[in-house]
């Protein structure tokens, strides 16, 4: 038996700029960090039990992974030749669609669990790669290659992505305080609410060419939050935080909705530097910078606003950095 784990991340700014779309014309960036919420993968292997299975949010036994009704598990599985004697469960820690890239965390993992049950190596660049390659080529997802990486490397990051399709990884090192000092002042709700990234990034895609300048300056405001960070400029990043969403959510109508806008609003009321909605938009987690003494003003705020709207199931997600990527965690001595 193998266990296997892929951080979640939360993405700062740049995002949307990874889609093959935009940077086979203009380099894309962005700089996200990985956190301490996790999507698991156990693979079994099954000797005596000559099926695929797997386990998520529902079950299936099949005779061949052909059958499946898991596009990433079914994919992967024959993309691999792997065609029985397998099970694979999946767990994380937060719900799927919360924008903070939990389908592409599952595809790191499951690709790291099999390449391992394979008796195979795969280091951090070519996991990142294979797992991009599943999503946008073998099940045909319209979305791009940020939280492969991302999960694939963990810690925070710049990634640039290249015309010629290669992508470069830059780890950002920061100390411990500045490190610490925005953990403290970041503020991370689930709104309750989730929409497929497909949708979103599809409307996306089709306004390309009236949004490529727009595009090229969210991808060319990476450095500049990079230098704010280094000096730990948390009012200034919190404002640059705000300027990407409004870019993004010039891109497309689906990006926002009036739920969203009344959450932020409310955050930036209750006095936040700034904010933005992790992930392709539409829903998900909301995140805030904003200075201690304001934060239990901001999480009165979004209760408030989840009550007018009955989101039972909104909550605060408390999070810190994490600094491994995919990793496996454990592996039965007796595995074979």
């Amino acid at each position: 038996m193998i266990v296997v784990r892929a951080p979640l991340r939360l993405s700062f700014v740049g995002g949307g700029t990874d889609l093959p779309d935009f940077y086979t014309r203009h380099p894309g960036r962005v700089i996200s960090a990985t956190i301490d919420k996790f999507v698991y993968l156990v693979i079994n292997h099954t000797p005596l039990v000559n099926r695929v299975s797997a386990r998520y949010s529902t079950s299936e036994t099949v005779n061949h992974p052909s059958e499946l009704q898991h596009t990433r598990i079914k994919a992967a599985l024959t993309d691999l030749g792997i065609t029985n004697n397998i099970e694979i469960g999946s767990f994380a820690s937060l719900p799927a669609k919360t924008g903070l890239g939990s389908s592409s965390s599952f595809s790191v993992a499951l690709l790291k669990g099999l390449h391992e049950f394979l008796g195979k190596n795969i280091d951090k660049n070519e996991l990142a790669n294979a797992a991009s390659r599943l999503e946008i080529e073998l099940v045909g997802e319209p979305i791009g290659k940020q939280d492969q990486y991302a999960a694939a490397f963990g810690g925070l990051n710049i990634f640039t992505f290249n015309p010629d399709h290669s992508v470069k990884a830059e780890p950002v090192n920061l100390d411990y305080k500045t490190k610490a000092d925005l953990e403290h002042h970041l503020l991370v709700f689930f709104m309750g609410t989730t929409r497929p990234a497909g949708a979103v990034l599809a409307e996306q895609k089709a306004n390309l060419e009236q949004k490529i300048e727009t595009m090229k300056a969210m991808a060319d405001s990476v450095p500049e939050f990079h230098a704010r960070l280094a000096k730990s400029d948390l009012p200034g990043l919190g404002a640059m935080l705000q300027d990407g969403w409004a870019a993004k959510k010039s891109l497309a109508a689906s990006i926002s909705n009036s739920i969203t806008d009344e959450f932020y609003s409310a955050g930036m009321n209750a006095g936040a530097w700034g904010g933005k909605v992790n992930g392709a938009g539409g829903g998900g987690c909301i995140m805030f910078l904003a200075p201690a003494e304001k934060r239990e003003a901001i999480r009165e705020g979004m209760r408030q606003v989840a009550k007018r709207n009955e989101l039972t199931d909104f909550c605060e997600i408390p999070v810190r950095f994490s600094q491994s990527g995919s990793e496996i965690i454990f592996k039965d001595t007796h595995f074979s």
